[in-house]
């Protein structure tokens, strides 16, 4: 591959790499860093490589093991004796814990189970490829995530923590057009509604019940961020750094009772993006 053609290649997986490498580390400029340390060994590669993605992306995250292991303690990775955390109905409910609950317990997960998790929990890589960064079998990879969930899981409490927790899960699923974790995540009311100015803007004025919010989201909020709107988790859509349309999210005993989309300008002036929701 030429220098223009490595170049080309990097390019449309730059803001992948940054994405992974910034919730790994949770530090976007030494995820940046990151990236260009990667950059630089795929300009000098010499052999020709046949996944550039894979590779870039196994390079980057083993860029940031190194990291991780220089920084925190790494406790003895004991057997996992909560064999019930495989259950995919038990891994459902425990969901994507990633953004603020993530970097809360950092100190109990090991860099391997950090790695583990975020990949998959986060980035949707299945466990045979992120048994390959690690140099783990796929189910050693799979026990891995299953144990940093439950760590997360045991960490948590009623408070905000468990209000992110809910929202990223149900972006989660919105985006990966899983119904079924929707509908788990939905209370039986469920509502969405809209302010003057959302409604303006192209949003539904009002969707009344499970299913019926289930099906607006399945498959869809994929440019969506996850935010704080007025302090409360949330999301937004984002044009060139500008909160749109805000995601005001209503969650009651781990359940979406509501969601509001908000587009007034007093309230998206307010909006702030998540620490470690980038991607």
């Amino acid at each position: 591959m030429h220098d223009r053609g490595h170049a080309n290649a990097f390019e449309l997986e730059r803001s992948r790499l940054t994405a992974i490498a910034s919730r790994l580390l949770g530090d976007r400029h030494e995820a940046e860093d990151v990236v260009q340390l990667t950059w630089l060994r795929f300009s000098n590669a010499r052999a020709e490589i046949e996944n550039v993605p894979g590779w870039l992306t196994t390079v980057a995250t083993r860029l940031c093991l190194d990291r991780l292991r220089a920084r925190i303690p790494q406790p003895a990775e004991v057997p996992d004796r909560a064999s019930e955390r495989d259950d995919p109905a038990v891994a459902a409910q425990q969901t994507e814990a990633v953004g603020q609950a993530l970097h809360i317990v950092v100190e109990r997960l090991t860099p391997n189970e950090r790695v583990a998790f975020v990949l998959a929990d986060s980035f949707g890589f299945d466990f045979e490829s992120i048994g390959e960064i690690l140099d783990r079998s796929a189910a050693a990879a799979r026990k891995l995530a299953s144990r940093a969930r439950g760590k997360v899981a045991e960490s948590d409490d009623d408070g905000p923590v468990s209000d992110w927790r809910v929202v990223d899960a149900f972006l989660a699923a919105a985006r990966g057009g899983d119904l079924e974790r929707l509908l788990s995540l939905l209370a039986p009311e469920a509502e969405v509604s809209a302010d003057a100015a959302a409604i303006l803007a192209g949003t539904p004025t009002s969707i009344r019940g499970r299913d019926a919010v289930a099906t607006f989201f399945d498959g869809s909020a994929r440019a969506a961020l996850p935010a704080f709107i007025d302090g409360r988790p949330g999301a937004a859509w984002f044009h060139r750094g500008e909160a749109r349309v805000a995601f005001d999210f209503g969650v009651v005993d781990g359940l979406v009772q509501s969601i509001v989309f908000r587009a007034d300008p007093r309230t998206l002036a307010e909006v702030a993006t998540r620490h470690g929701g980038t991607a």
